[in-house]
């Protein structure tokens, strides 16, 4: 009987689950152009340097199916000991974008820290309109990540 009963406990497990796996099919979850992340810029400098630095080839590593590239081999390590302290939300794609509910790539050069969180936008414009209300819009991607993957 309790055998019974775990057999259907995990069958309903990964029933559940199976939704999200088709959400993900759509789009990957994270945007990498030719497999490399955030266009190749160094995820960590942003916080530990507030400013957008490109990454070397030579100092990278592989988290998500994509390549992250970075300035420095501390920035690399900092990444691989915590990388969703670093990596950008909504797995790089523009968080303007999402607000409206849909996806976008984003300007790694379009970016802003808000709670400790790296937030990247399509492009300089989008940027402007974007932070007239950085609050309401992430509320509004917050509410369509990650089921716009599904489309």
């Amino acid at each position: 009987m309790f055998l019974r009963a775990l057999i259907v406990s995990v069958l309903s497990l990964f029933a559940a689950l199976a939704p999200m796996n088709v959400a993900r099919a759509g789009a990957p979850l994270f945007h990498a152009e030719s497999g490399v992340a955030i266009g190749g810029y160094d995820a960590v400098a942003y916080f530990t340097e507030g400013l957008p630095v490109p990454g070397r080839p030579d100092i990278q590593l592989e988290w998500k199916g994509a390549i992250w590239r970075f300035a420095s081999e501390a920035n690399r390590d900092r990444f691989e000991a915590n990388p969703r302290a670093y990596a950008p939300q909504y797995g790089g794609y523009c968080a303007y974008a999402l607000s409206r509910g849909y996806l976008d790539s984003a300007d790694p050069r379009a970016w802003k820290i808000v709670n400790g969180k790296l937030y990247l936008v399509h492009s300089f414009e989008m940027f402007r309109i974007w932070a007239r209300d950085i609050p309401g819009n992430l509320a509004l991607a917050e509410a369509n990540w990650p089921t716009v993957l599904q489309r």
